[in-house]
């Protein structure tokens, strides 16, 4: 099938072989999917108590049949239009951040949604999407030798981090960091430099902290973090600072080996975990499914993680290497940070599990995410450049 006019200049079937897909990583996707789905409905099923909310799959649904069609998208997007429009789609999504800051809505002590008849945006979940791209696109020919070379990709990485950090959205902005390590070693960044890069980092946070520029609420998560990691401090503070930290903890510890069953956790019944159904439904397949079904939903989503990093690999475009290859990391960034913080590895922040978790803005991200991916390491062609048979 071939398009004609300008919209054939953005989209075409022609890079789409059968025999070229990454089919393995698209099942794995739907597995995952359909999987977050049959949880969702069983919180929605459920007796949801006061201070959890209602959950609706009927709300669920229709979300992920909207945001469904950006999976298509992603696969027939021209790669050579792709990387072409890649700062402007990039610009567009820093526009979105700033229009946060002015005619966003303020939930929970975050600035961070625009509300639209039908559907609340989350312009942080976009712009991980469009970083990805951009910085794809600004490391094509770009083997960070130099440190004049590091200066534009790092303002690329960094201005979305600064405006997504400040709405504060902390988890967004922690997804962002990993990426941007991931996809600079790819473009031939060195270890030690990356290290130190980090280490830089991790310093300017103190400082923040030192010149108030950090939130007493993100304070305060930090230190209860700390001091519940003793079983009787977080046991004292479950009814204050720590409530959502010791829930977590309590229905993960209450599945056992194969778990309670679909809608009969106490989450499901209760409603006492907060987001239950977006930043926390790791807790509720750990309490409903039990350990095994919670390591085989970790072991999924490192697989596909696996397999686009190794789809990435064998790439002779660098374009779309890099892009194939960020997407991997932003599915193994969220499931390392959304787990971590989930059982207490990490303080609490709202982090959506991709794929599984309510939310629009973020089922559409993934399913965008997701179809450039498959659709750019669908370019099995000729070419090749300087690098092509360097390994990650």
């Amino acid at each position: 099938m071939s398009f004609k006019g300008p919209l054939g200049r953005v989209i075409s079937t022609r890079h789409l072989h059968p025999r070229d897909l990454d089919w393995h990583v698209l099942v794995i996707a739907l597995v995952l999917l359909l999987t977050g789905v049959t949880f969702v409905h069983g919180l929605s099923s459920a007796a949801a108590g006061e201070l959890g909310g209602d959950v609706s799959y009927a709300a669920h649904r229709q979300k992920v049949l909207l945001s469904a069609p950006a999976l298509l998208l992603g696969l027939l997007l021209r790669r050579d239009w792709l990387r072409r429009h890649a700062i402007w789609l990039y610009a567009g999504s820093i526009l979105l951040l700033v229009a946060v800051y002015v005619i966003g809505e303020e939930r929970n002590n975050a600035q961070r949604w625009i509300q639209l008849p039908r559907f609340d945006l989350q312009p942080s979940e976009l712009a991980k999407v469009a970083t990805i791209v951009a910085l794809a696109r600004v490391l094509v020919s770009n083997r960070m030798e130099s440190a004049s070379r590091w200066i534009v990709p790092l303002v690329v990485a960094g201005l979305p981090l600064l405006l997504v950090a400040g709405q504060p959205d902390l988890g967004t902005a922690m997804t962002l960091v990993p990426v941007t390590v991931g996809m600079f070693y790819m473009a031939g960044a060195r270890g030690p430099i990356l290290a130190s890069l980090c280490l830089l980092g991790l310093a300017g946070g103190l400082v923040a902290r030192e010149a108030d520029l950090v939130r007493d609420y993100q304070l305060e998560r930090v230190e209860t973090w700390l001091e519940t990691y003793s079983p009787d401090e977080l046991i004292a503070s479950r009814d204050g600072a720590a409530f959502h930290l010791y829930h977590a903890r309590l229905v993960a510890g209450n599945g056992g080996w194969m778990g309670r069953g679909l809608g009969r956790g106490v989450a499901s019944e209760t409603g006492l975990l907060p987001e239950r159904d977006s930043d926390s439904i790791f807790m509720v397949v750990a309490e409903e499914g039990g350990f095994v079904s919670a390591a085989g939903i970790v072991l999924l989503y490192v697989l596909m993680s696996v397999l686009l990093i190794s789809s990435a690999a064998g790439l002779r475009d660098r374009f779309a290497r890099l892009v194939v290859g960020g997407v991997g990391i932003y599915f193994a960034a969220h499931l390392i940070i959304n787990v971590s913080v989930n059982i207490g590895l990490l303080p609490m922040t709202g982090l959506t599990l991709p794929l599984f978790s309510t939310g629009g803005s973020s089922l559409l991200a993934t399913f965008l995410a997701l179809g450039l991916a498959v659709g750019m390491a669908a370019h099995k062609d000729s070419s090749l450049d300087q690098d092509a048979f360097r390994s990650f």
